[in-house]
């Protein structure tokens, strides 16, 4: 049976619990999420960081339902993790006694360094490759940050600066000259490198980058690795900041963020001021995956293995059966793409995405043969979730739907028109994609054919008659009326 883990993290605004199931030995998905707002740290800034007594049972009672669903599951292991509420209460032995000893809960604290870690591991990971980026994890109680180039974290900061902290200190009582004064001064510790992108982690980006997305009706229904320019980014929040409740629900903020919303867009806009951004990208991940992370890759320095991808290999392990036809597919894609893409033009970055998509091909016949097409590209599109940016997605669903059967089509390709090449590029891809699945239709336990191309024809020389793939080439169309295929005998 696959082994299933709960990780559950006490934040200052909300707790939350992820459970995860491994399907091979880095391979995962998510099974189970669930979150409470709790407000463990409501009136703690007031009182001296002291968590208050009808806070501390509501985050007690969403633990105890926490574990029962987590034992539902069979869970092998729960990891717990607390951040800035519980770090900073003079009074949090009081609280955790009181879990460990009814609950049987052991609630490690880590330190805001940790915390930025765990949040910047996951997006080193998890997020296609990054270059000079800072990840920023704004909670209820404290900021976290960390320098992310390629795979390596470095220059972990924590810094007292959260939506819950700010509201209570500055907001409740109108003082937003004081909360400018106090970010101004927190962001002081900010790493000193060079940022090219922001990374934002947690519920106030992700709020933000969720309503940016519906206004501009981006054609993607995703959230994790949603990027942006950083003008449009920064033309929101500052709409954000000077709207009352009517204009946060017209900007499409969730009524339940009301109260939190400006403290955390006032931190990003302050940064904004400070750092000379260019590009802005969404994370869907932050301390649960980074905590899971680090218990997954313990043995391997936090990093998956190179040119491995956790999604990549998770739809494999649950929906492709015949993994050596896949492997096959993907091979013979390859070497189709390394004899003609110069001929049409075609950049070699695009290589990969022809090759995953020619993996992958097989997966939605798991749900259903005669239209597994659509279901592949379904699959695709929701669980191909970690390290693809959209682009590279959407072509990859794309090449899967229209696989066999048709070049892609205007209305789909005039849909996705801002995440896919040109048309000219993805109907060719397409093309080839098709042409090696139906080279392959005879299932040969090896390739049994050798290809050459010369002068826009690729010739095709088998001793077995190939009479499967002969019949479903005449019914293909390729853009490329010069493009021929000859078997030879």
């Amino acid at each position: 049976m696959a082994k299933r883990v709960a990780v559950i993290d006490i934040g200052s605004n909300s707790v939350r619990m992820v459970i995860y199931e491994k399907t091979s030995r880095f391979a995962f998905h998510l099974v189970y999420e669930e979150k409470s707002k709790v407000r463990i740290s409501e009136n703690a800034y007031g009182n001296n960081g002291e968590l208050q007594e009808i806070p501390m049972q509501r985050t007690f009672d969403a633990l105890r339902n926490f574990i029962q669903i987590a034992e539902s599951f069979k869970t092998r292991k729960t990891l717990c993790v607390a951040t800035s509420a519980l770090r900073d209460a003079p009074n949090k032995q009081e609280f955790l006694t009181k879990v460990r000893n009814k609950l049987k809960l052991n609630i490690k604290i880590i330190s805001g360094e940790k915390e930025a870690y765990f949040g910047a591991i996951a997006c080193a990971n998890l997020l296609p490759i990054q270059k000079k980026a800072l990840s920023i994890d704004i909670g209820g109680g404290s900021t976290e940050l960390a320098y992310i180039d390629h795979k390596n974290v470095s220059h972990t900061t924590s810094l007292k600066l959260g939506t819950v902290r700010l509201k209570e200190l500055y907001f409740d009582s109108k003082d937003i000259n004081g909360a400018i004064e106090y970010i101004d001064s927190q962001l002081k510790n900010i790493p000193p490198q060079k940022i090219e992108t922001l990374i934002g982690i947690g519920g106030t980006f992700r709020a933000i980058s969720s309503a940016i997305m519906y206004q501009s009706n981006y054609p993607l229904n995703k959230i994790h690795a949603y990027s942006y320019g950083v003008k449009v980014f920064s033309k929101y929040i500052d709409k954000v900041l000077s709207s009352d409740q009517c204009k946060l629900k017209n900007l499409c903020i969730e009524e339940n963020r009301y109260d939190v919303i400006k403290p955390g867009t006032l931190i990003l806009q302050r940064i904004l001021k400070k750092l000379d951004i260019n590009n802005i990208v969404t994370s869907g991940v932050g301390v649960r995956e980074g905590v899971y992370l680090a218990d997954l890759l313990r043995n391997s320095k936090d990093k998956f293995p190179h040119n491995y991808n956790t999604s990549v290999r998770y739809i494999l392990d649950a929906h492709v059966d015949d993994k050596y036809f896949s492997n096959q597919l993907a091979l013979l894609s390859k070497k189709i793409f390394d004899l003609t893409s110069d001929y049409f033009h075609i950049d070699t970055k695009y290589r990969y995405n022809l090759a995953i998509a020619a993996k992958l091909y097989p997966a939605g016949r798991s749900i259903h043969f005669y239209s597994q097409n659509k279901h592949t590209y379904y699959l695709i599109q929701s669980a191909l979730e970690y390290g693809f940016s959209h682009k590279d997605i959407m072509l990859i669903a794309t090449l899967t739907r229209y696989a066999k059967n048709k070049l892609p089509s205007k209305t789909h390709l005039d849909k996705y028109k801002e995440l896919l090449p040109q048309a000219n590029i993805t109907k060719t891809l397409s093309y080839l994609l098709s042409l090696s699945i139906i080279l392959l239709s005879h299932r040969p336990r090896n390739i049994d054919f050798f290809m050459r191309f010369e002068d826009g024809t690729l010739f095709i020389t088998s001793s077995n008659n190939l009479y499967l793939a002969k019949d479903a080439l005449d019914k293909l169309r390729c853009e490329h009326g010069e493009f021929k295929v000859i078997f030879d005998s």
